[in-house]
């Protein structure tokens, strides 16, 4: 407590909850919701607790099949040319040779779920699950989508290979690696993108064209943020600086990782948000990104975004304002900045004014009970019907986190639906009272205690626990 009583000059001096509430707090809301037993063993140290989970080398690593993006591609590129194959064969003969492609698709989509099982898997049984969500928040920051077939393949290899190791790194590191993978390239087009003037679009008879997708998405989404007053202008010039950035072909020794294709770079200096840009090649990109990291605007933008998804839909400016300073007197270490959130006064005010959704709410109720969901049908259709098809957020910015999108009338009660089908299968077993104070601690409140106590089965009392404000909010 003694880190956070140290108040900077002029800053108004706030006072903390007691160790219980904090113990709650910090299992509830900077994690993913109590296991049994967690909120008791976060009393002792609630902000040790929560930082002894931020760790140099990264987020955990699902236990899925822990493929390379290189080889899933691989394998969507086959499937693909199987079924270019068919169409052009006769009716006869392609209706012969269709198991092989149905099979092939087929054996995708299988890895896909895996992926995303073995994901919530994670989430649901670690004892870290503050490092967990960190880890989402970041994948949700960079996102990208099954909306694309080619895409949806490598969005487990992606979390993997360009999110979880650099989680607690700089965050040049993170934009560098997040930018630069298979999976956001093909998601935003940059692998087909060829500057104007550049070797390759003459080759082509000047049908090449520029793609400003990864440009516009990494200026508006990922770094400086849609309000810092770039143009038009900034965007083109960017987009020209990243072109080479692609993914092996088929052929090619690096087929499906990145690879820098200097005969497709649009040559020449670059002037982006008033900075002149020189470089050649894949130094020219580089050096955009390099200084979008250490840019101020990228520092209010993202750690704003940190303290909306931890705290508050309206996060109060002081949290931002400290997140921001140690951003930028860390030249943003995503490790200093996680552990200045830990430190945040603001961050342990006792309301609970986040909105969990439905993947943080499946979730804490699979952590509730000391279990983790065993198949992809115990988890997919719930998630779909509640609004959040796995791995298909809907644009680049990710999924909403606000409780508007998620508290709406209709998602409540398909909520409630599915927590009385849950609690069908489970309450029986379970021992609704001690749940209600192992999964929200002191945070429980006597109105919900005593809902629980009363009613009349454990199946009624265990999804009254479950739909009660205190559990839906953290």
């Amino acid at each position: 407590m003694s880190k956070i009583a140290c108040q900077r000059k002029g800053e108004r001096r706030l006072s903390l909850p007691s160790k219980d509430m904090m113990a709650a707090i910090a299992v509830t809301r900077f994690g993913l919701g109590a296991r049994p037993g967690e909120i008791e063993a976060a009393k002792a140290d609630p902000q040790g607790f929560l930082t002894a989970q931020i760790r140099r080398d990264g987020a955990d690593i699902p236990q899925g099949d822990g493929e390379s993006a290189s080889a899933r591609f691989e394998q969507m590129r086959d499937y693909q040319q199987q079924k270019k194959m068919e169409r052009q064969r006769k009716d006869g003969e392609a209706s012969a040779n269709m198991p092989v492609a149905k099979d092939a698709r087929r054996d995708l989509r299988d890895k896909v779920n895996d992926d995303f099982l073995a994901r919530a898997q994670l989430g649901a049984s670690t004892p870290a699950s503050f490092r967990e969500r960190w880890a989402l928040f970041w994948a949700n920051h960079f996102t990208v989508s099954s909306t694309k077939q080619i895409t949806s393949v490598l969005i487990g290899p992606f979390e993997r290979e360009a999110i979880r190791p650099y989680a607690f790194n700089s965050f040049e590191n993170l934009l560098t690696a997040s930018s630069t993978h298979p999976a956001m390239l093909t998601y935003l087009d940059q692998a087909q993108s060829i500057g104007p003037n550049s070797r390759a679009a003459g080759r082509r008879g000047g049908k090449a064209g520029l793609n400003e997708n990864l440009a516009r998405e990494i200026l508006e989404l990922h770094t400086v943020g849609v309000d810092a007053g770039y143009k038009q202008a900034d965007v083109t010039e960017f987009a020209r600086a990243l072109t080479g950035f692609s993914v092996g072909r088929d052929n090619e020794d690096r087929a499906g990782q990145f690879v820098f294709r200097e005969n497709a770079h649009e040559p020449g200096a670059r002037t982006i948000l008033a900075r002149h840009y020189g470089q050649a090649d894949i130094k020219q990109g580089l050096a955009v990104l390099k200084d979008l990291s250490a840019d101020p605007r990228t520092a209010r933008h993202v750690c704003g975004k940190i303290a909306r998804h931890f705290v508050s839909d309206t996060p109060p400016k002081s949290l931002t304002d400290r997140l921001e300073r140690r951003w930028m007197d860390t030249g943003g270490d995503l490790a200093a900045v996680a552990k200045a959130l830990v430190e945040s006064p603001e961050a342990w005010d006792p309301t609970p004014t986040k909105f969990k959704t439905p993947y943080e709410y499946t979730l804490s109720t699979w952590r509730l009970i000391g279990a983790q969901p065993s198949a992809i049908e115990r988890l997919a259709p719930i998630l779909t019907g509640l609004g959040q098809k796995p791995f298909s957020a809907p644009s680049p910015k990710g999924w909403a986190e606000d409780a508007q999108t998620w508290a709406s009338p209709d998602g409540l009660i398909k909520r409630m639906q599915w927590a009385q089908g849950f609690a069908a299968v489970v309450a029986d077993r379970t021992d609704p009272n001690a749940l209600a104070i192992s999964a929200l601690g002191d945070r429980l409140t006597p109105p919900v205690a005593k809902a629980v106590s009363r009613a009349e089965t454990r199946r009624e009392a265990f999804a009254l626990l479950v739909m009660s404000p205190e559990f839906q909010r953290r």
